[in-house]
């Protein structure tokens, strides 16, 4: 894969998700952050391996690293396994998005902005 680095962002104000790509190789290096205090709340490494069900199909397995007390950890779990299985790559990705107070409202539009952003991150890497 020969590509630069990708930036993107989706979604507005305090739930804004900024997500980053640099390829490494053939491996990708993924960061999500957002929010009013972005940080590192998590890290995964996505591997794609054949399916158990069906060996002809490309899945990942997935190890998740959650910073105390930071709930990134199904988020980075989620998107590192996607991008993995879908693009055959190795993916190392860090999430860390807070809000302050956040209300169940908010966290639905970052979890839309996140899967948004996954979407586009796929078709970007495809195309090139």
């Amino acid at each position: 894969m020969s590509m630069r680095s990708l930036n993107m962002e989706e979604g507005d104000g305090p739930y804004r998700v900024s997500a980053c790509v640099v390829p490494i190789g053939e491996d990708l290096v993924v960061m999500i952050w957002g929010g009013d205090k972005p940080h590192v709340g998590a890290v995964a490494i996505g591997i794609p391996r054949p399916s158990l069900e069906n060996p002809e199909i490309t899945s990942s397995t997935t190890s998740v690293y959650a910073l105390l007390g930071h709930k990134e950890d199904g988020l980075a779990k989620m998107m590192a396994d996607r991008l993995a299985s879908v693009l055959e790559r190795n993916v190392v990705l860090t999430a860390g998005i807070h809000v302050d107070n956040i209300s169940m409202e908010g966290i639905k539009e970052i979890e839309i902005n996140c899967s948004s952003i996954l979407k586009r991150l796929i078709s970007s890497c495809m195309a090139r």
